[in-house]
């Protein structure tokens, strides 16, 4: 038994969750709020067996895409104030970050 957990911007999680549907796959959906941007994501978590793993992986990375967006970096932390000019950066958002864990014991009640 596998636990995946698939990390996704909000922009694709509904696509996501479409396919995963689709393809009879359960999934438990949270909210959840990234570090870096502080933008919203959704985080799935998806029990499976493993033989399921790579087509899980696959209805993943098929449904998450990566997207440039322009941000400005917030200021860092103890630096005087007057001399921080933030300037608009892009970054590379989207996609997923995945971790796939062994279970050792799956209970269903």
């Amino acid at each position: 038994m596998k636990m995946i957990i698939a990390v996704v911007q909000d922009k694709d999680s509904p696509r996501l969750a479409q396919n995963l549907v689709k393809e009879g796959i359960r999934a438990t959906k949270m909210a959840s709020t990234g570090g870096f941007l502080h933008a919203g994501n959704t985080t799935f978590m998806i029990g499976t067996t493993e033989d399921k793993v790579p087509q899980v992986l696959d209805l993943i990375q098929s449904s998450c895409r990566s997207r440039e967006q322009v941000v400005t970096p917030m200021s860092p932390m103890g630096s005087q104030l007057e001399s921080y000019v933030p300037y608009p950066v892009s970054v590379q958002v989207g996609g997923a970050t995945v971790f796939v864990i062994d279970v050792e014991q799956f209970e269903q009640f």
